[in-house]
């Protein structure tokens, strides 16, 4: 489970295919240095990945051909950015929202535009996502979590503040890119379509 605060950002270091999957390594290491083993489960650019293997410096992930198929994953190059984020703890402070890092989609980036000191964001709407994209909901982005601003018939916006741009590769991310979307799930569980989780002793 994430909260969608991105609290460092890594280089990749390399992507190759395996079998149909990948073999992603990522430079990171101020998240390491906050604690990170092999086995953990941490988000990058919003996919929850399990590290197999943890360095001084950097971070090894075998990402399988159904997480590739899903996201943005495959197209990462050597020198990229990307978000990191480890998974939340018992008491940690949830400033964001909840983020499985199950990635439901991906969208191309339609237009960025300046509004006051941030920018705003247009984003094409995945057509099997959009009963959950709605207007003050939330919606994770690579990994980010943000408050939908507003939505039409196939599109919705986001209003990037400075300190996210600044913080996440959001800022980086031209008109014509990719990106991994996430929807609230809680938006799926009112809308009926998975049982509420419940916390057993």
């Amino acid at each position: 489970m994430f909260s969608g605060i991105i609290g460092f950002r890594g280089t990749v270091v390399a992507n190759e295919e395996r079998h149909g999957g990948r073999h992603l390594v990522i430079s990171a290491p101020h998240a390491i240095a906050d604690g990170i083993e092999p086995k953990d489960s941490i988000a990058i650019n919003g996919v929850c990945l399990t590290a197999t293997s943890v360095g001084k410096e950097r971070i090894a992930f075998d990402v399988v051909p159904e997480t590739v198929g899903r996201t943005t994953l495959s197209a990462l190059h050597e020198g990229d950015k990307v978000n990191v984020e480890l998974s939340l703890k018992m008491g940690d402070r949830l400033g964001g929202h909840f983020v499985y890092g199950h990635v439901d989609a991906t969208a191309q980036i339609l237009e960025r535009r300046p509004e006051g000191e941030g920018e705003r964001i247009v984003i094409a709407t995945p057509p099997s996502l959009a009963r959950y994209i709605i207007e003050k909901g939330y919606v994770a982005i690579d990994g980010v979590s943000l408050t939908i601003a507003a939505v039409d018939q196939n599109r919705f916006e986001i209003a990037l503040i400075p300190e996210t741009a600044a913080r996440t590769t959001l800022g980086d991310r031209p008109a014509g890119k990719l990106v991994n979307i996430e929807v609230d799930p809680i938006a799926r569980y009112a809308l009926g379509e998975a049982p509420m989780p419940t916390l057993t002793a």
